[in-house]
């Protein structure tokens, strides 16, 4: 590899110059994209879960960094000249936040690994979060005892350090990996917590991860996957769920910390009222039922209080009465009407055919129901079956 990657060294390196070895023009879905290769970068490359670092070289912004056949390549937006000297600036609100999350992975693995023996099997930093899978199976109440001892920690601001040793050195640390490294072997330590492989930017300190959070979990391939957040993601996290908190709040005129206890509250007053709606439903329907007359002709029924399936229900008593079809309607002349009808004697999938085309409307079923919608109107529905 040509180039030199600074940011193994110094991870808070936010600037630097580089000459430019190689452009390489490629199309991209969002345009011209151009790889150029430098003597040297801070940009961090996507790699082992974590995205790549973003922000400027000279005067093109630099979208993505990949590593591709052993070639740090930056994809910027325009060209640069080979042999020339760019200033390259990170977006450090992106790598600082990156850094905190992998920090603040690499302890929560690592307490796990000490605490519970389960190794990190899995892991992805995106613009979405951190999740982490483990080989193991974690309880909420371990997970909340993992979450804890984590941000005790972070407050002792213990010092996290990379280090290079020898193969020699290697074979006798106890050390985290998920691959078996042997040359360029890069470990980061977090002093009496963690031991572990990895290429990517970490904070200096455990204090400098700042809050750290997990979120919520899910069995994974006979282990657990856990999402999580650290620093200023997880602060604007919990920035949203506290304004949420607080609408829920004003809505139910309770305090935030008993929103839970009211929403369940007005839950438990919902399903009463559900239940109370279907008893009224079910009279409703049987006073319907007994209203209706037997005529040799269509029986029409238009109900805005009776759901679909006790319309249904309706329907069913209807054509047992009706010489032709029993139609019922529920709807408006605004919105339209849906219907449901139904024959002992009419074959009504041919016969929806010429209703839908007079009525605009839509729908079919069986010969012995349909249903569908109509936007005629109420009265040209009544013309039309009367």
């Amino acid at each position: 590899m040509r180039t030199e990657k600074l940011y193994e060294n110094d991870c808070y390196l936010r600037e630097f110059t580089a000459t430019v070895l190689e452009c390489i023009p490629c199309e991209h879905s969002d345009g011209m994209r151009y790889g150029i290769v430098l003597d040297r970068t801070a940009f961090f490359p996507e790699g082992g879960g974590q995205m790549a670092d973003i922000g400027n070289l000279g005067k093109a912004a630099v979208l993505d960094v990949q590593i591709q056949n052993d070639e740090i390549y930056h994809y910027v937006d325009c060209a640069l000249e080979v042999g020339s000297e760019v200033a390259g600036v990170l977006n450090w609100e992106q790598r600082l936040r990156n850094m905190q999350n992998h920090t603040g992975e690499h302890l929560i693995s690592g307490i796990v690994y000490a605490q519970f023996g389960y190794d990190n099997v899995g892991f992805h930093l995106g613009k979405d979060g951190v999740t982490v899978d483990f080989s193991g199976i974690l309880t909420d109440a371990e997970l909340d005892f993992v979450e804890y001892i984590a941000n005790r920690v972070a407050a002792l601001d213990a010092p996290v350090t990379i280090s290079y040793p020898t193969p020699e050195e290697a074979a006798v640390l106890d050390y985290r990996s998920k691959l078996d490294i042997v040359d360029n072997l890069r470990i980061v330590t977090i002093e009496g917590w963690d031991c572990c492989a990895c290429c990517a930017p970490h904070v200096a300190t455990t204090g400098a991860i700042g809050m750290i959070k997990i979120l919520d979990s899910e069995n994974w391939k006979g282990g657990v996957r856990v999402h999580m957040l650290c620093g200023l993601d997880a602060l604007d996290d919990y920035r949203k769920r506290i304004t949420n908190t607080m609408r829920i709040s004003n809505l139910l005129s309770v305090p935030q910390l008993e929103t839970a206890t009211a929403v369940e509250r007005q839950l438990r007053a919902m399903q009463a009222e559900r239940e109370e709606q279907a008893k009224l439903r079910h009279a409703l329907l049987d006073c319907r039922i007994a209203a209706l007359q037997t005529t040799v002709g269509n029986l029409v029924i238009f109900d805005e209080l009776l759901d679909p399936t006790s319309l249904r229900n309706l329907v069913n008593a209807g054509v047992e009465l009706a010489g032709g079809v029993c139609a019922a309607f529920f709807g408006n002349d605004t919105d339209g009407y849906r219907y449901i009808i139904g024959s002992k004697t009419v074959a009504l999938r041919n016969w929806a055919k010429a209703f839908n085309t007079a009525l605009s409307g839509k729908g079919g079923g069986s010969d012995q129901m349909i249903q569908g919608i109509v936007t005629a109107s109420r009265s040209q529905i009544e013309v039309y079956l009367t």
